[in-house]
């Protein structure tokens, strides 16, 4: 009977301890179970994000189309025959020379075309006018900075060499020696897009995309806040496209042309597998495929066309796998 007492006892002391702490029992039991569920439903949620894929940037397919772009008409009156070599690399020439003949062993130098020191690269109208941009090479001297501001014109009938036109708000300096820096003629509408670099530095993109009419040399429009290296304008299935060569980076991006009105931010393409490779040039190789020059750039000085400096690279849109394949050259 003692033993029974004592059991009821415990009992009794059970009950009223469950009572008293079940609130408390049950507010941990609800907790334990509602973070069960947040934890669960945040780990599907975010394998689920895991596999997402996003379509890589593409610009569609696209083929090698014919440039209106024609030779110069003084070579013909000078006799000079065709294939002609434009050559920019500074190795033999000062500025601007021309190479013809077997093997390009002959060459067309006239003094006034190093009066304007060094070029970056060029652009060609269907009459066969030169229209190039500058390059700071190596060293500077007083007329440098100054020299950075033009677009330059070979003109088709006479040969000569001149200075096209003046931006007066591209300000080159022993900071950043670079002014304008890249050039590309259009066929459809007949103008000029042009970029500079003058006001960026190591931590700011400043760079400016010039769109300008060479009839009355008028700037028709200006897209600020991206550094172009290199430029080519491409039509494929899905459009008109400004490709875009970073000095930023390593690179390619696109800007879609509405009516020749770019959209508000370009759009990467891809990267070159080195991020120290920044795209110099890009040709339309054939159906799909595009050539690339890469060198180092970083706002400084250095021999920029010097052949050690320089990779190439095969970029071909694979359409089937929807991306872009790299092969060096």
């Amino acid at each position: 009977m003692a033993m029974l007492g004592r059991s009821k006892i415990c009992a009794y002391w059970v009950g009223r301890t469950m009572k008293k702490y079940f609130p408390i029992i049950g507010s941990i039991i609800v907790v334990t179970v509602a973070s069960y569920f947040v934890v669960t439903t945040k780990g599907k949620e975010k394998a689920k994000t895991k596999t997402v894929k996003i379509a890589p940037e593409n610009i569609g397919k696209f083929s090698r189309q014919r440039s209106c772009a024609r030779p110069p008409r003084f070579l013909r009156k000078s006799n000079i025959p065709q294939p002609v070599l434009i050559d920019l690399s500074q190795q033999r020439f000062k500025g601007l020379a021309m190479h013809y003949g077997k093997n390009y062993e002959k060459s067309l130098h006239p003094d006034l075309w190093g009066k304007y020191e060094h070029f970056s690269t060029y652009t060609v109208d269907e009459y066969g006018n030169l229209y190039l941009v500058p390059m700071p090479f190596i060293s500077i001297n007083e007329n440098t900075f100054d020299l950075q501001k033009n677009i330059y014109k070979l003109n088709s009938e006479t040969g000569d060499l001149e200075i096209f036109m003046h931006l007066e708000d591209v300000r080159a300096s022993s900071n950043n020696p670079y002014g304008l820096n890249s050039i590309a003629y259009d066929c459809d509408d007949k103008t000029l897009w042009v970029s500079a670099v003058d006001e960026s530095d190591y931590k700011n993109q400043k760079g400016v995309i010039y769109h300008i009419d060479p009839v009355n040399k008028s700037i028709l429009d200006t897209i600020e806040g991206f550094d172009v290296l290199s430029m080519a304008i491409i039509k494929s299935e899905k459009g008109k496209y400004l490709l875009l060569g970073s000095a930023r980076d390593n690179g390619l991006y696109s800007y879609k042309m509405n009516s020749n009105i770019l959209d508000q931010k370009p759009k990467k393409l891809f990267s070159l597998p080195s991020a120290n490779q920044h795209i110099r040039k890009i040709k339309i190789k054939g159906n799909n495929q595009l050539e690339l020059q890469a060198i180092p750039f970083t706002y400084s000085l250095i021999s920029q066309t010097e052949k050690k400096h320089r990779v190439f690279y095969n970029a071909i849109w694979i359409d089937t796998l929807r991306k872009w394949k790299l092969n060096s050259a």
